[in-house]
C-alpha cells in the first residue's frame, strides 16, 4: 500500500525546462492516492500553463502572493497549514538561493517559511550552475535546516551540456516522498559505508590504484540517507560531488580507510563495504620522486593491505555486515566464498568484466547473497539499484535485530 494515500502534497513549481516533468509528477502522486495542490512562481508559468496543473490536480493553481480573493482568508497561511509535505520540483538555482536566505518575496517562498510540514526539493539547473560554489553553499544551508534535497541526476541537459543538474524522474521523486511519509526504513540507525578506490603511494607523485569511480557507494549512501539513516561515508579519492546530509570522511590509503572504519563502526547498526580497497601496497615509499634515468626496470615489493571489511566484521560488537564482491569470473562462487571467509551477513556481487556495468558505469547489475541463497537484480541505473538494495538490506537488518531480542 502506498504511503501517500490521502496525503496532502503542496507542489511548488519554479522556472526551468524541467517544469514539464512536474505535470507527470502530479499524475503519479494522484495515482498513489495523494491530494495535490500546485503553487507556481511567475517565471514557471512561462514554461507550463497553470491550466495544465489545474486539469491534472483537480485543484485551483495558486500563483500570486497578494491574491485579493485568497488573502481575504490569509490564503498563503492556509496553504502552509494544509500541506502534509511541501515539495518543490523543479527547484531552480534562484529558488534555492532565496530559500537559503529566508526570503518571502513570492507565494512559494512565503509558504516555505510559514509551513511546519517537511520540505523536499528536487533541484534542476545547468550543470555549471549546480557546481557553482554559491549553489553548493545554499544547499548546505537548507540541508542543515532539515530540508531534504533529492537529486539532481547526471545526464544530457536541454542546453546541450552533460553533467549533474537534471531533475530526477517523476517516479524517483514519488518514491522519495513515500519514504518521507513513512519516516524511512533506517530511521534512527547509523550506517557506515565505504566507497571509491584507495591510492597506495610509490613516491610523492606516483601511486597504485584501481578503476573504481565510487558511484555505487555514493548511491548507497544517498539511499541510506533517504531512508532516514545517520549516514557516514568513508570515501577514497573520487571526482564525485559531496552528498548533502551525509557525513563524508575522505581518505587516501587502505590503512587510513581501516582506521576510520574501525573508529566509526563501533556504534553503527550497519556497515557496507563498497570501496575497492587496493589489495597490495608498496613495502617502501620513496621520499623523493624515483628517477627513470638509467633504469630499464623498476622493481617494487608489494605487501598485503589490511582487509577493511574483515577487520570490521571481527569487532566484538560488530554492526550488520554487507560486503561487495567485484569479480571478473565465477562471480557467484567467489562471492559466496567471501561471504563465509569474512563472516559477513550479506554480499553484493557484480561482474566488473562487463564494461556496461563495470567500473565508472552509471548502471549496474548485481546479486545479493546470504547463507540461504541469492537474489538477482537486473541491470538498472545505480541510483535506482541502490534504493532497491537499501530497502532489502533494511528489511534483513530488521529481521536480524528481531532475532537478537
Amino acid at each position: 500500500m502506498s504511503g501517500l494515500i490521502e496525503k496532502k502534497i503542496l507542489l511548488g513549481v519554479t522556472a526551468g525546462i524541467a517544469a514539464y516533468k512536474a505535470a507527470e509528477l502530479v499524475r503519479q502522486l494522484r495515482q498513489r492516492g495523494a491530494c495535490v495542490k500546485v503553487v507556481m512562481t511567475e517565471s514557471a508559468q512561462a514554461f507550463v500553463s497553470p491550466l495544465t496543473f489545474q486539469a491534472l490536480s483537480g485543484q485551483p493553481v495558486h500563483t500570486q502572493l497578494l491574491d485579493p480573493a485568497a488573502e481575504a482568508g490569509m490564503g498563503h497561511i492556509e496553504l502552509a497549514k494544509w500541506a502534509d509535505i511541501l515539495l518543490v520540483a523543479p527547484a531552480s538555482a534562484n529558488f534555492l538561493a532565496r530559500l537559503a536566505t529566508g526570503q518571502a518575496n513570492d507565494l512559494l517562498t512565503t509558504v516555505c517559511l510559514a509551513t511546519h510540514a517537511p520540505i523536499v526539493v528536487a533541484p534542476a539547473m545547468n550543470q555549471a550552475m549546480w557546481s557553482n560554489p554559491a549553489t553548493r553553499h545554499n544547499c548546505q544551508i537548507i540541508a542543515s535546516r532539515g530540508i531534504r534535497i533529492i537529486g539532481p541526476a547526471n545526464g544530457s541537459q536541454a542546453c546541450g551540456d552533460v553533467g549533474l543538474g537534471r531533475m530526477l524522474e517523476a517516479q524517483e521523486i514519488t518514491e522519495a516522498l513515500e519514504q518521507v511519509t513513512t519516516g524511512g526504513l533506517l530511521m534512527g540507525k547509523t550506517v557506515v559505508i565505504t566507497a571509491g578506490p584507495t591510492r597506495e603511494p610509490i613516491d610523492p607523485v606516483r601511486y597504485i590504484t584501481n578503476h573504481s569511480s565510487g558511484k555505487m557507494g555514493y548511491a548507497l549512501a544517498a539511499a541510506a540517507r533517504e531512508e532516514g539513516a545517520n549516514t557516514i561515508l568513508i570515501s577514497g579519492p573520487t571526482s564525485l560531488e559531496p552528498l548533502f546530509g551525509v557525513r563524508t570522511i575522505r581518505v587516501e590509503t587502505a590503512r587510513q580507510m581501516l582506521d576510520q572504519a574501525l573508529v566509526l563502526s563501533g556504534g553503527a547498526d550497519l556497515f557496507i563495504g563498497c570501496a575497492a580497497v587496493a589489495d597490495y601496497a608498496p613495502e617502501q615509499v620513496a621520499l623523493q620522486k624515483i628517477k627513470k634515468d638509467g633504469n630499464e626496470a623498476l622493481n617494487l615489493r608489494l605487501v598485503k593491505n589490511p582487509d577493511v571489511v574483515a577487520a570490521v566484521a571481527r569487532l566484538p560488537e560488530r554492526p550488520f555486515m554487507v560486503g561487495f564482491a567485484a569479480e571478473t569470473e565465477n562471480v557467484l562462487q567467489h562471492a559466496r566464498e567471501k561471504l563465509h571467509r569474512k563472516n559477513l551477513d550479506l554480499v553484493i556481487a557484480n561482474d566488473v568484466a562487463d564494461s556496461a556495468i563495470g567500473f565508472n558505469s552509471d548502471r549496474n547489475a548485481v546479486w545479493l547473497l546470504d547463507a540461504a541463497g541469492e537474489i538477482a537484480y537486473p541491470e538498472q541505473d545505480k541510483r535506482q539499484l541502490a534504493r532497491r538494495l537499501m530497502q532489502e538490506i533494511a528489511a534483513r537488518l530488521e529481521r536480524h535485530n528481531s532475532r537478537k531480542l
